[in-house]
Formats: C-alpha cells, sequence, structure tokens
C-alpha cells in the first residue's frame, strides 16, 4: 500500500532526514585512509542515538549494523566490520534513522583519498542523475518519470552501467514502503505522484557490467565482474512549490536551483 502523508508526518520525516543528513556529513568528515567501517559506523550510531533517534537499519531482516559501507566492487548493503578504507578505495555510506516513527534514509559515495579521474566521473554521474530524478517530478506526474530522467541523463553521459535489481522506493513509517521506482524506464508510467507521497531515490552506477551477485554473508551485492560502483540517495517528497529533499540539509535549495527548479519547503 502507497502511504500518503499528512504535512505534520511530512515535518516529521524533514527532522528524521535532517539527522540522517548531519549524520552523513559527519561520516563523510571521517573517511581517511586507515579508518575501519567499524569505526564508521559507531560514528553514524553514537550521533543518531544523541539525538534522540533509532538506527533504521539496526536490526533490519538482521541486519546487524547501523550503516551500510560498500567499499569499491560493493554496490549496496555492505556490512561494516574490521576493514580499514586505503587510499584510493570509495565507500558508498547509506545511512537511515527514526524519528517519532517516520524514517530517513540517504546515502553518499565518498573517495578515500585520491582516486582516478574516471571514478570521480563514475561518482558525479550517479550523483548528478539522481538529482535529475527530483527536478523531474511534479504533481500529477508519475513516478517513472523519476526513474526516465535518471536513465536519460546516465546514458547521455557515456557507457555506464545501470543497476537494474535495487532502486528506489516509497519511505515513511516503514522504511520500505510502495511504490518501487527503478531507476530507468519509460515516462508516464506508475502510481502518481501526489501530494504527501515521500519517495527515496537511489541511482547505483557501475563502471562497466552492471550485473550484480550476492556474497555469502547474504547482505553484500557486488558488481559480477569487479568493476567499481557508487551509489547516491536522498529521501523527498512533493509540494505545490516543487520538490522537497528532506534528508539535505538545505531541502535541496542550492542543487535544484543549478537545473532551474524551485525546491518546495515545509
Amino acid at each position: 500500500m502507497i502511504q500518503i502523508k499528512s504535512e505534520a508526518e511530512i515535518a516529521l520525516m524533514r527532522r528524521a532526514g535532517v539527522l540522517v543528513g548531519e549524520t552523513l556529513e559527519l561520516l563523510r568528515a571521517a573517511v581517511t585512509p586507515g579508518v575501519s567501517t567499524a569505526e564508521l559506523d559507531a560514528i553514524a550510531e553514537a550521533n543518531i542515538r544523541a539525538a534522540g533517534g533509532v538506527p533504521s537499519f539496526l536490526g533490519y531482516h538482521g541486519f546487524p549494523a547501523t550503516i551500510c559501507a560498500s567499499v569499491d566492487d560493493e554496490i549496496v548493503h555492505g556490512i561494516p566490520g574490521p576493514r580499514v578504507l586505503q587510499e584510493g578505495d570509495v565507500v558508498s555510506l547509506d545511512c537511515g534513522a527514526i524519528l517519532e516513527g517516520y524514517h530517513g534514509d540517504a546515502a553518499i559515495t565518498v573517495a578515500v583519498g585520491a582516486v582516478s579521474q574516471q571514478v570521480k566521473e563514475l561518482m558525479r554521474v550517479t550523483e548528478e542523475s539522481m538529482w535529475r530524478g527530483f527536478a523531474a517530478a511534479r504533481l500529477g506526474g508519475r513516478v517513472s518519470d523519476i526513474s526516465h530522467a535518471v536513465e536519460a541523463y546516465i546514458r547521455s553521459q557515456g557507457d555506464w552501467g545501470i543497476v537494474e535489481e535495487y532502486g528506489g522506493h516509497g519511505i515513511g513509517t516503514e522504511m520500505h514502503q510502495d511504490p518501487h521506482v527503478l531507476n530507468y524506464g519509460r515516462p508516464g508510467r506508475g502510481p502518481k505522484l501526489q501530494k504527501g507521497l515521500a519517495l527515496a531515490i537511489e541511482p547505483m552506477v557501475t563502471l562497466g557490467s552492471p550485473r550484480t551477485r550476492l556474497l555469502p554473508d547474504n547482505w553484500t551485492v557486488v558488481t559480477a565482474e569487479g568493476g567499481w560502483a557508487a551509489h547516491f540517495e536522498h529521501t523527498f517528497t512533493i509540494t505545490e512549490r516543487g520538490p522537497w529533499v528532506l534528508t539535505a540539509l538545505d531541502g535541496g535549495a542550492a542543487k535544484l536551483a543549478e537545473l532551474g527548479v524551485t525546491a518546495g519547503t515545509g
């Protein structure tokens, strides 16, 4: 079932979203050669709990950590542990928090020290495609308008792999709700975009083939052929003024303005 939230409920989601955004900024600053993914997980949990929140991921279907930390060819759902980040790695950090019963969910991919120009471009294309998805969202439009905008931008930038098995989702009183949001497809399809609908948009893009495989831990998803991956995510909703990115600290205003779109507000 698709959950439509009231303005008061969206305001609660904004609080959860800001907490997630702040936590990811702490993690971004902490990513350096020599730090372990377990140390990053501890930073995230401490910050979420200090604000009165609960980590969304911890215990979710048995997941054992507060964040997902996916390194290099790991696409999503990497389990934090003793692995130490090395110069030249990239790490995708996915974080969720619950405040007063409502979830926020977002992800960033961070370079560990200096990385190649190709990897920088992979990260740029992935993040920009997410924002193009937000910019395509209109009240009365359809969910696949977002999907099409994400795909169209990635395709316009070169021969990148778009992961098809995983995508975005509705979000609210549960972390994962209907509808599923593909990162590819034709516009004008799927549920209508309406006020009170909140979605997490999360493109995952690879160098080379987008085919995936699941590691024996039954969580970590990697590229089948070893190509590196990037993953970005924000939670957003649609207002009469425009998209409001609930997990972006400025609500998405600066980036959406670059794309000629007015950001919504609470």
